[in-house]
């Protein structure tokens, strides 16, 4: 399960190594990768899927070579959402389903909100990535969802960049996060990762996504209730078909998170994948391929 990458350099100069494979003239996928990982946490979706579909699956801006522009701002959501765009635009892509998984779960909301309007994004394929709307009112009202996002608050500290220069990324994933699964991923794959996060340069791009995000994390000894005044933002409702897969044992993102989805989304496709950890699309491959497919079947 090995790719070539081409390196697409975006209309905003933004360069992303990119695999882009399978039929031209298919139904495109665009697989969109979350922290801390890379285009090959599609992998076995990529595999199942090339014969059929255009596959394309790029490491984003901040990730492994792909351009690393300097300061926080250079990572706010709608830059990133804006490269997906400017991708599909390089490629020569009219109309395709955006896939995402966790941190690329969230931009793929953000790509099916705007995508929807233009008809440039017909279908949306979210893998344990909460909508903006859910996520921030459990941040105040969920002990549980609030506890486990304390991380999030590490990653944002200056503080804790000695970490990353003394051990590269891996310094403060060990230092914040619980919900790593290196035991249920390939050796060879392990291995892959923890060479990328040797990168100093890019162990602090991935980072910014963090810092530039407006996602308000609470601390632990704030009032569990929603602020005076506070609203979620304007989101339109998605009304494209959606399929959202959701591994039920993830710690970072816990099942709530899917509690009012129909809430914002009109044509939803809800899939429950028990016994698994929040990298469901590797951890449980076969549950999230055969999700796909019968969404797939039925949207097609």
């Amino acid at each position: 399960m090995d790719w070539p990458q081409t390196r697409i350099t975006l209309a905003n100069g933004i360069e992303l190594d990119t695999v882009d494979t399978g039929p031209r003239d298919a139904p495109v996928l665009i697989f969109l990768h979350g922290f801390p990982e890379s285009h090959r946490t599609w992998r076995h979706q990529i595999a199942h899927f090339e014969d059929r579909y255009r596959c394309i699956a790029a490491d984003q801006r901040g990730y492994r070579g792909s351009s690393k522009p300097e300061g926080v701002d250079s990572y706010t959501p709608d830059k990133i959402v804006g490269d997906v765009f400017l991708l599909a635009e390089a490629l020569g892509v009219d109309t395709f389903t955006i896939v995402g998984h966790d941190w690329g779960g969230a931009i793929a909301w953000g790509v099916a909100m705007a995508g929807q309007m233009t008809g440039k994004v017909t279908r949306a394929v979210i893998a344990n990535a909460p909508h903006h709307a859910v996520f921030q009112k459990l941040l105040y009202t969920s002990p549980v969802q609030r506890e486990a996002s304390q991380y999030m608050r590490g990653f944002r500290d200056p503080a804790k960049e000695a970490l990353v220069q003394k051990k590269g990324l891996f310094g403060i994933l060990e230092d914040q996060i619980r919900w790593d699964a290196p035991d249920k991923m390939e050796p060879a794959e392990r291995m892959r990762l923890l060479e990328d996060w040797q990168d100093r340069d890019a162990a602090i791009a991935m980072l910014n996504w963090y810092r530039a995000s407006p996602i308000d994390i609470p601390p632990l000894d704030a009032p569990y209730e929603v602020p005076e005044g506070w609203a979620p933002a304007p989101f339109p409702p998605i009304t494209i078909p959606t399929l959202v897969i959701w591994a039920q044992d993830d710690l970072a993102l816990p099942p709530e998170n899917t509690d009012e989805l129909d809430r914002h989304v009109s044509d939803l496709t809800l899939v429950k994948v028990p016994d698994c950890g929040h990298f469901v699309p590797w951890e449980a491959p076969d549950a999230v391929n055969s999700a796909m497919e019968e969404f797939f079947a039925r949207t097609g």
